[in-house]
Order: C-alpha cells, then structure tokens, then sequence
C-alpha cells in the first residue's frame, strides 16, 4: 500500500513540474534556447522602447551587434534613433537600422522614408533591415498575400537601388511561408523562434535568429526587456556588415 501511494505522489510530482516546465517556456520565464549558444555572436534589436541605451555597457555584457529600428510606414521615424544611431557608431558596436513595414501604405514611399532617415551607409554599419509581422487585429483580418509582395517588392527595389544590397527580412516561420517563401527566398533571413531552436523548423537557412523576447540587460531604460539575436556562425557578423 505504501509503494502504491509512494508511486501515487512521485507521478503527482512529475506531472506537476512538466505542467510547471511547459508553462515556464509557453511564458518565456525559462528560455530553451540559450542551451544551444555556446560561443555564438550575441546581439540585440531595440527601438523606441528602450530609451536610453548605453551600447558600450551592452559591450561589456558579451553583446556584440544591434538592431535599431528607425522607421515605420511612410512618415514614422521612431523616437530615439537618431540618438542611438550615434551612439553605437561612437561605441564601435556593429549596427544596422531597421523598418518596420505598414500594408496599407507605399512600399516605396515607406523605402523613401527609410533612406531619408538613416543616410548613407558604410562598412561601420550592418545591411538594412525590413521588420514583416502583423499586428493582433492584422491577424484577425490578415492582408492578401499579392498585396504584401507587391509591396514588399516596391520598398526593396528602392532600398536595394539605393544602397545595393539585398536587406535583411525578419519574419516568424509561420508569416514566412504564407508571404515571403515563395518570392524572397534569396534574401538574408531573420527568423524568429523563441520557443524552441530555430534550426528545428528551418534547418540552416538564416542568417539572424531572434532567440528570446524576454532577455534582461543593464544598460536601457523604459521597457524591462530587450530582444536578443544571435548571427549564424556560417554567416558571421562580417557577413551583415555593409560593405558596398
């Protein structure tokens, strides 16, 4: 009868620290993925929602590249780009700017504001980068996929004219293969996968994998957490740099 209870409560407890396990990674207290980082190149994707940013005490902490995002749509330039932009060319932190994409506005015109705000490029600097996802309500009443190409396609023929490289298309695995697989499989890939590691769904194809939305760093203000990345050791930071 003890062996049957003993049995009873050792299954209780496993079942209660699966329960507990699958929870913790569901709300990302616990991060799978950092299990599979041993010396890969580390770095972040910040905007308006990390104010502040001192990128040389992100340095300190193993943080080898950035992300900053500097515009949306066809008028929005976030916030504190300018500033940070600065910073990280002043802090020698490997940087590329980023767009945000709308889809009820211009590719074109989004790429125009895009260049306006971040200037000229050189070998200091990491290749553009263009942010595709929807928003909760864009989910509920997604935008057609001729749409979203069409207009894709018009922001990177402008951005490409302009800068001559093929940017960076960051995009989760499900959005990927509904929208972009099938026209802009030849660009760089920024996946993201924060459950679980990406090279589970895509193998080795991409170049920047967005690991943890949760990530905790001293060195910002405003939001707690900050996105972290890691480059594709077959790609390298050398690889994002832009040296058109």
């Amino acid at each position: 009868m003890k062996k049957i209870i003993f049995t009873i409560l050792l299954l209780a407890i496993l079942v209660g620290i699966g329960f507990w396990g699958y929870n913790a990674v569901i709300n990302r207290e616990i991060n799978i993925n950092k299990l599979f980082l041993s010396g890969q190149v580390i770095g972040v994707d910040v905007s308006s929602y990390q104010i502040d940013v001192d990128f040389d005490e992100l340095k300190k902490q193993g943080i080898e590249f950035a992300y900053i995002k500097a515009t949306e749509g066809s008028t929005h330039v976030d916030s504190s780009f300018k500033e940070k932009w600065k910073n990280a060319l002043e802090s020698e932190l490997a940087a590329g700017a980023y767009h945000y994409f709308i889809y009820n506005v211009s590719g074109a015109e989004q790429a125009k504001n895009f260049i306006e705000t971040v200037g000229e490029l050189d070998s200091r600097r990491l290749i553009p980068a263009v942010d595709m996802e929807l928003t909760m309500a864009e989910v509920q009443n997604p935008p057609a996929v001729d749409d979203v190409v069409r207009g894709l396609k018009a922001f990177l023929a402008v951005v490409e004219e302009e800068y001559g490289v093929k940017p960076l298309i960051y995009a989760q695995k499900d959005y990927y293969d509904k929208y972009l697989a099938a026209d802009f499989a030849s660009y760089p890939r920024w996946a993201r996968n924060v459950f679980y590691p990406v090279f589970m769904d895509i193998g080795n194809e991409w170049a920047v994998w967005q690991f943890n939305d949760k990530g905790e760093l001293s060195g910002y203000t405003g939001e707690r957490y900050i996105d972290l990345n890691v480059v594709n050791s077959a790609v390298g930071v050398e690889g994002l740099r832009y040296n058109n």
